[in-house]
């Protein structure tokens, strides 16, 4: 099965070497713990404030509390802003904080997994977050695959090991892998195993989750890999015993990482839908305070000359500016125009909303003993606006079994007496 395997090397190809630790920390090569939580104890605050002022309503209620501190202009007290501003942000950073802290507990919860890693001739129990590039693991029946794997050896004829991939691609159906003979010959011997010093050389860490090229060298010969010899991080291992695998690529650097992308700030359709409404209101507002800011000049430049006994000017005052010191304080004046609050209602009935979701008994599973979990209380209202869903054959959604039932073509119903099996 020796082949000659012509790679191209590039600057970033990886390079790592079985059962050398020093020799693969040299490359500072991620380890296998993962971060899907968007914040720490030192982020948290000016990430969720710079997100939280993305929201023009909060935007403008800033702007708003800088215009009161301007004595010329204001005729409200600064904190009649600052109050409800709080009110609203506090509000906020708690949801989100609620979140984080489950993402921190799941991503606690997967880092402190358990696996047996073969270290120094001796296989350890040893948690997810501490396995290194280069280390060989042992998988049994029915466990998670701990990262990105070259299979090595397993306990099935020729090598053979099913998985099945349905957290990366929604698939139940099992998936051959097979190792090569050479190492295959390794089978469960610990010894070995713990000699096995072969060097791979293959594509720096991607999203690809359908290819994989690279080489292995052992024994002064070279064999090519690919995709069938790998196990990607999110697999289970089924109906096979035991495998033996080599740690190619760990946490971030995974495939099921890469495809993850990095934690971003999602907004609702409800979000952008307040947002237009937003800038309608401020248009408005802007509108009656340029009418208001008129008025005044006309009646500056008109009757104000009368009042200057009971009504002093400021040295170079004159109508024009009088009518721009007027239209800031009716901006000030008007404020609650903005419905500050809309924003309160809003986070309270996505909070409330999460818990109903957690509670509904009619979205138990009684057989894996699962509840329904709202990860998130940013996108509950995304669930009730969704008008189609498209299924494949895989049984994901549709649990194999696929039945026409009705349906309704420029207005006319198909299918009401019978049901036809597809």
């Amino acid at each position: 099965f020796s082949c000659l395997f012509l790679y191209y090397i590039s600057s970033e190809e990886r390079h790592l070497r079985a059962n050398d630790r020093e020799f693969n920390l040299s490359f500072k090569y991620a380890n296998n713990a993962i971060k899907t939580s968007k914040y720490n104890v030192f982020t948290f605050l000016p990430l969720n404030l710079f997100e939280q002022f993305q929201r023009l309503a909060n935007a403008y209620f800033v702007f708003l509390l800088i215009l009161q501190l301007i004595p010329q202009i204001s005729s409200l007290s600064w904190f009649t802003t600052v109050v409800p501003l709080l009110l609203v942000l506090s509000i906020t950073l708690a949801k989100d904080l609620s979140d984080d802290i489950t993402r921190h507990k799941n991503d606690n919860h997967v880092n402190n997994r358990k696996v047996e890693v073969l270290i120094n001739g001796e296989l350890k129990s040893e948690k997810w977050m501490n396995v290194q590039v280069g280390d060989i693991v042992k998988l049994e029946n029915n466990e998670f695959v701990t990262a990105d794997l070259l299979l090595l050896s397993s306990s099935e004829p020729l090598n053979l090991i099913y998985i099945e991939t349905a957290e990366l691609d929604g698939e139940t159906n099992l998936k051959v892998k097979q190792a090569l003979t050479l190492t295959g010959d390794l089978g469960n011997d610990i010894q070995k195993l713990a000699a096995f010093n072969g060097e791979v050389r293959c594509e720096p860490p991607n999203n690809r989750l359908d290819k994989f090229t690279g080489t292995l060298t052992m024994r002064g010969e070279t064999f090519a890999l690919d995709n069938e010899r790998i196990l990607l991080r999110g697999c289970t291992l089924r109906n096979t015993e035991w495998c033996f695998g080599l740690v190619v690529f760990g946490g971030p650097d995974t495939k099921l990482m890469q495809n993850s992308g990095k934690s971003v700030f999602k907004r609702t359709s409800i979000d952008h839908l307040m947002n237009v409404l937003v800038m309608f209101i401020f248009g408005f507002l802007a509108f009656m305070c340029t009418i208001l800011s008129i008025g005044n000049a006309i009646w500056e430049y008109q009757e104000g000359n009368s009042f200057i006994t009971f009504l002093p000017r400021a040295d170079g005052a004159n109508a024009s500016l009088s009518a721009f010191l007027t239209f800031w304080s009716y901006v000030i004046i008007l404020n609650t125009v903005v419905p500050i609050s809309l924003y309160v209602s809003v986070e309270i009935l996505r909070l409330g909303n999460s818990y109903f979701i957690d509670w509904d008994r009619k979205m138990y599973h009684v057989k894996s003993d699962t509840p329904a979990q709202a990860r998130t209380t940013t996108l509950n209202e995304e669930l009730g606006q969704i008008k189609y869903i498209f299924s494949d054959k895989t049984g994901t959604l549709t649990q194999n079994i696929m039945t026409f039932n009705r349906c309704s073509i420029n207005g006319k119903s198909y299918g009401k007496s019978s049901k036809i099996i597809l």
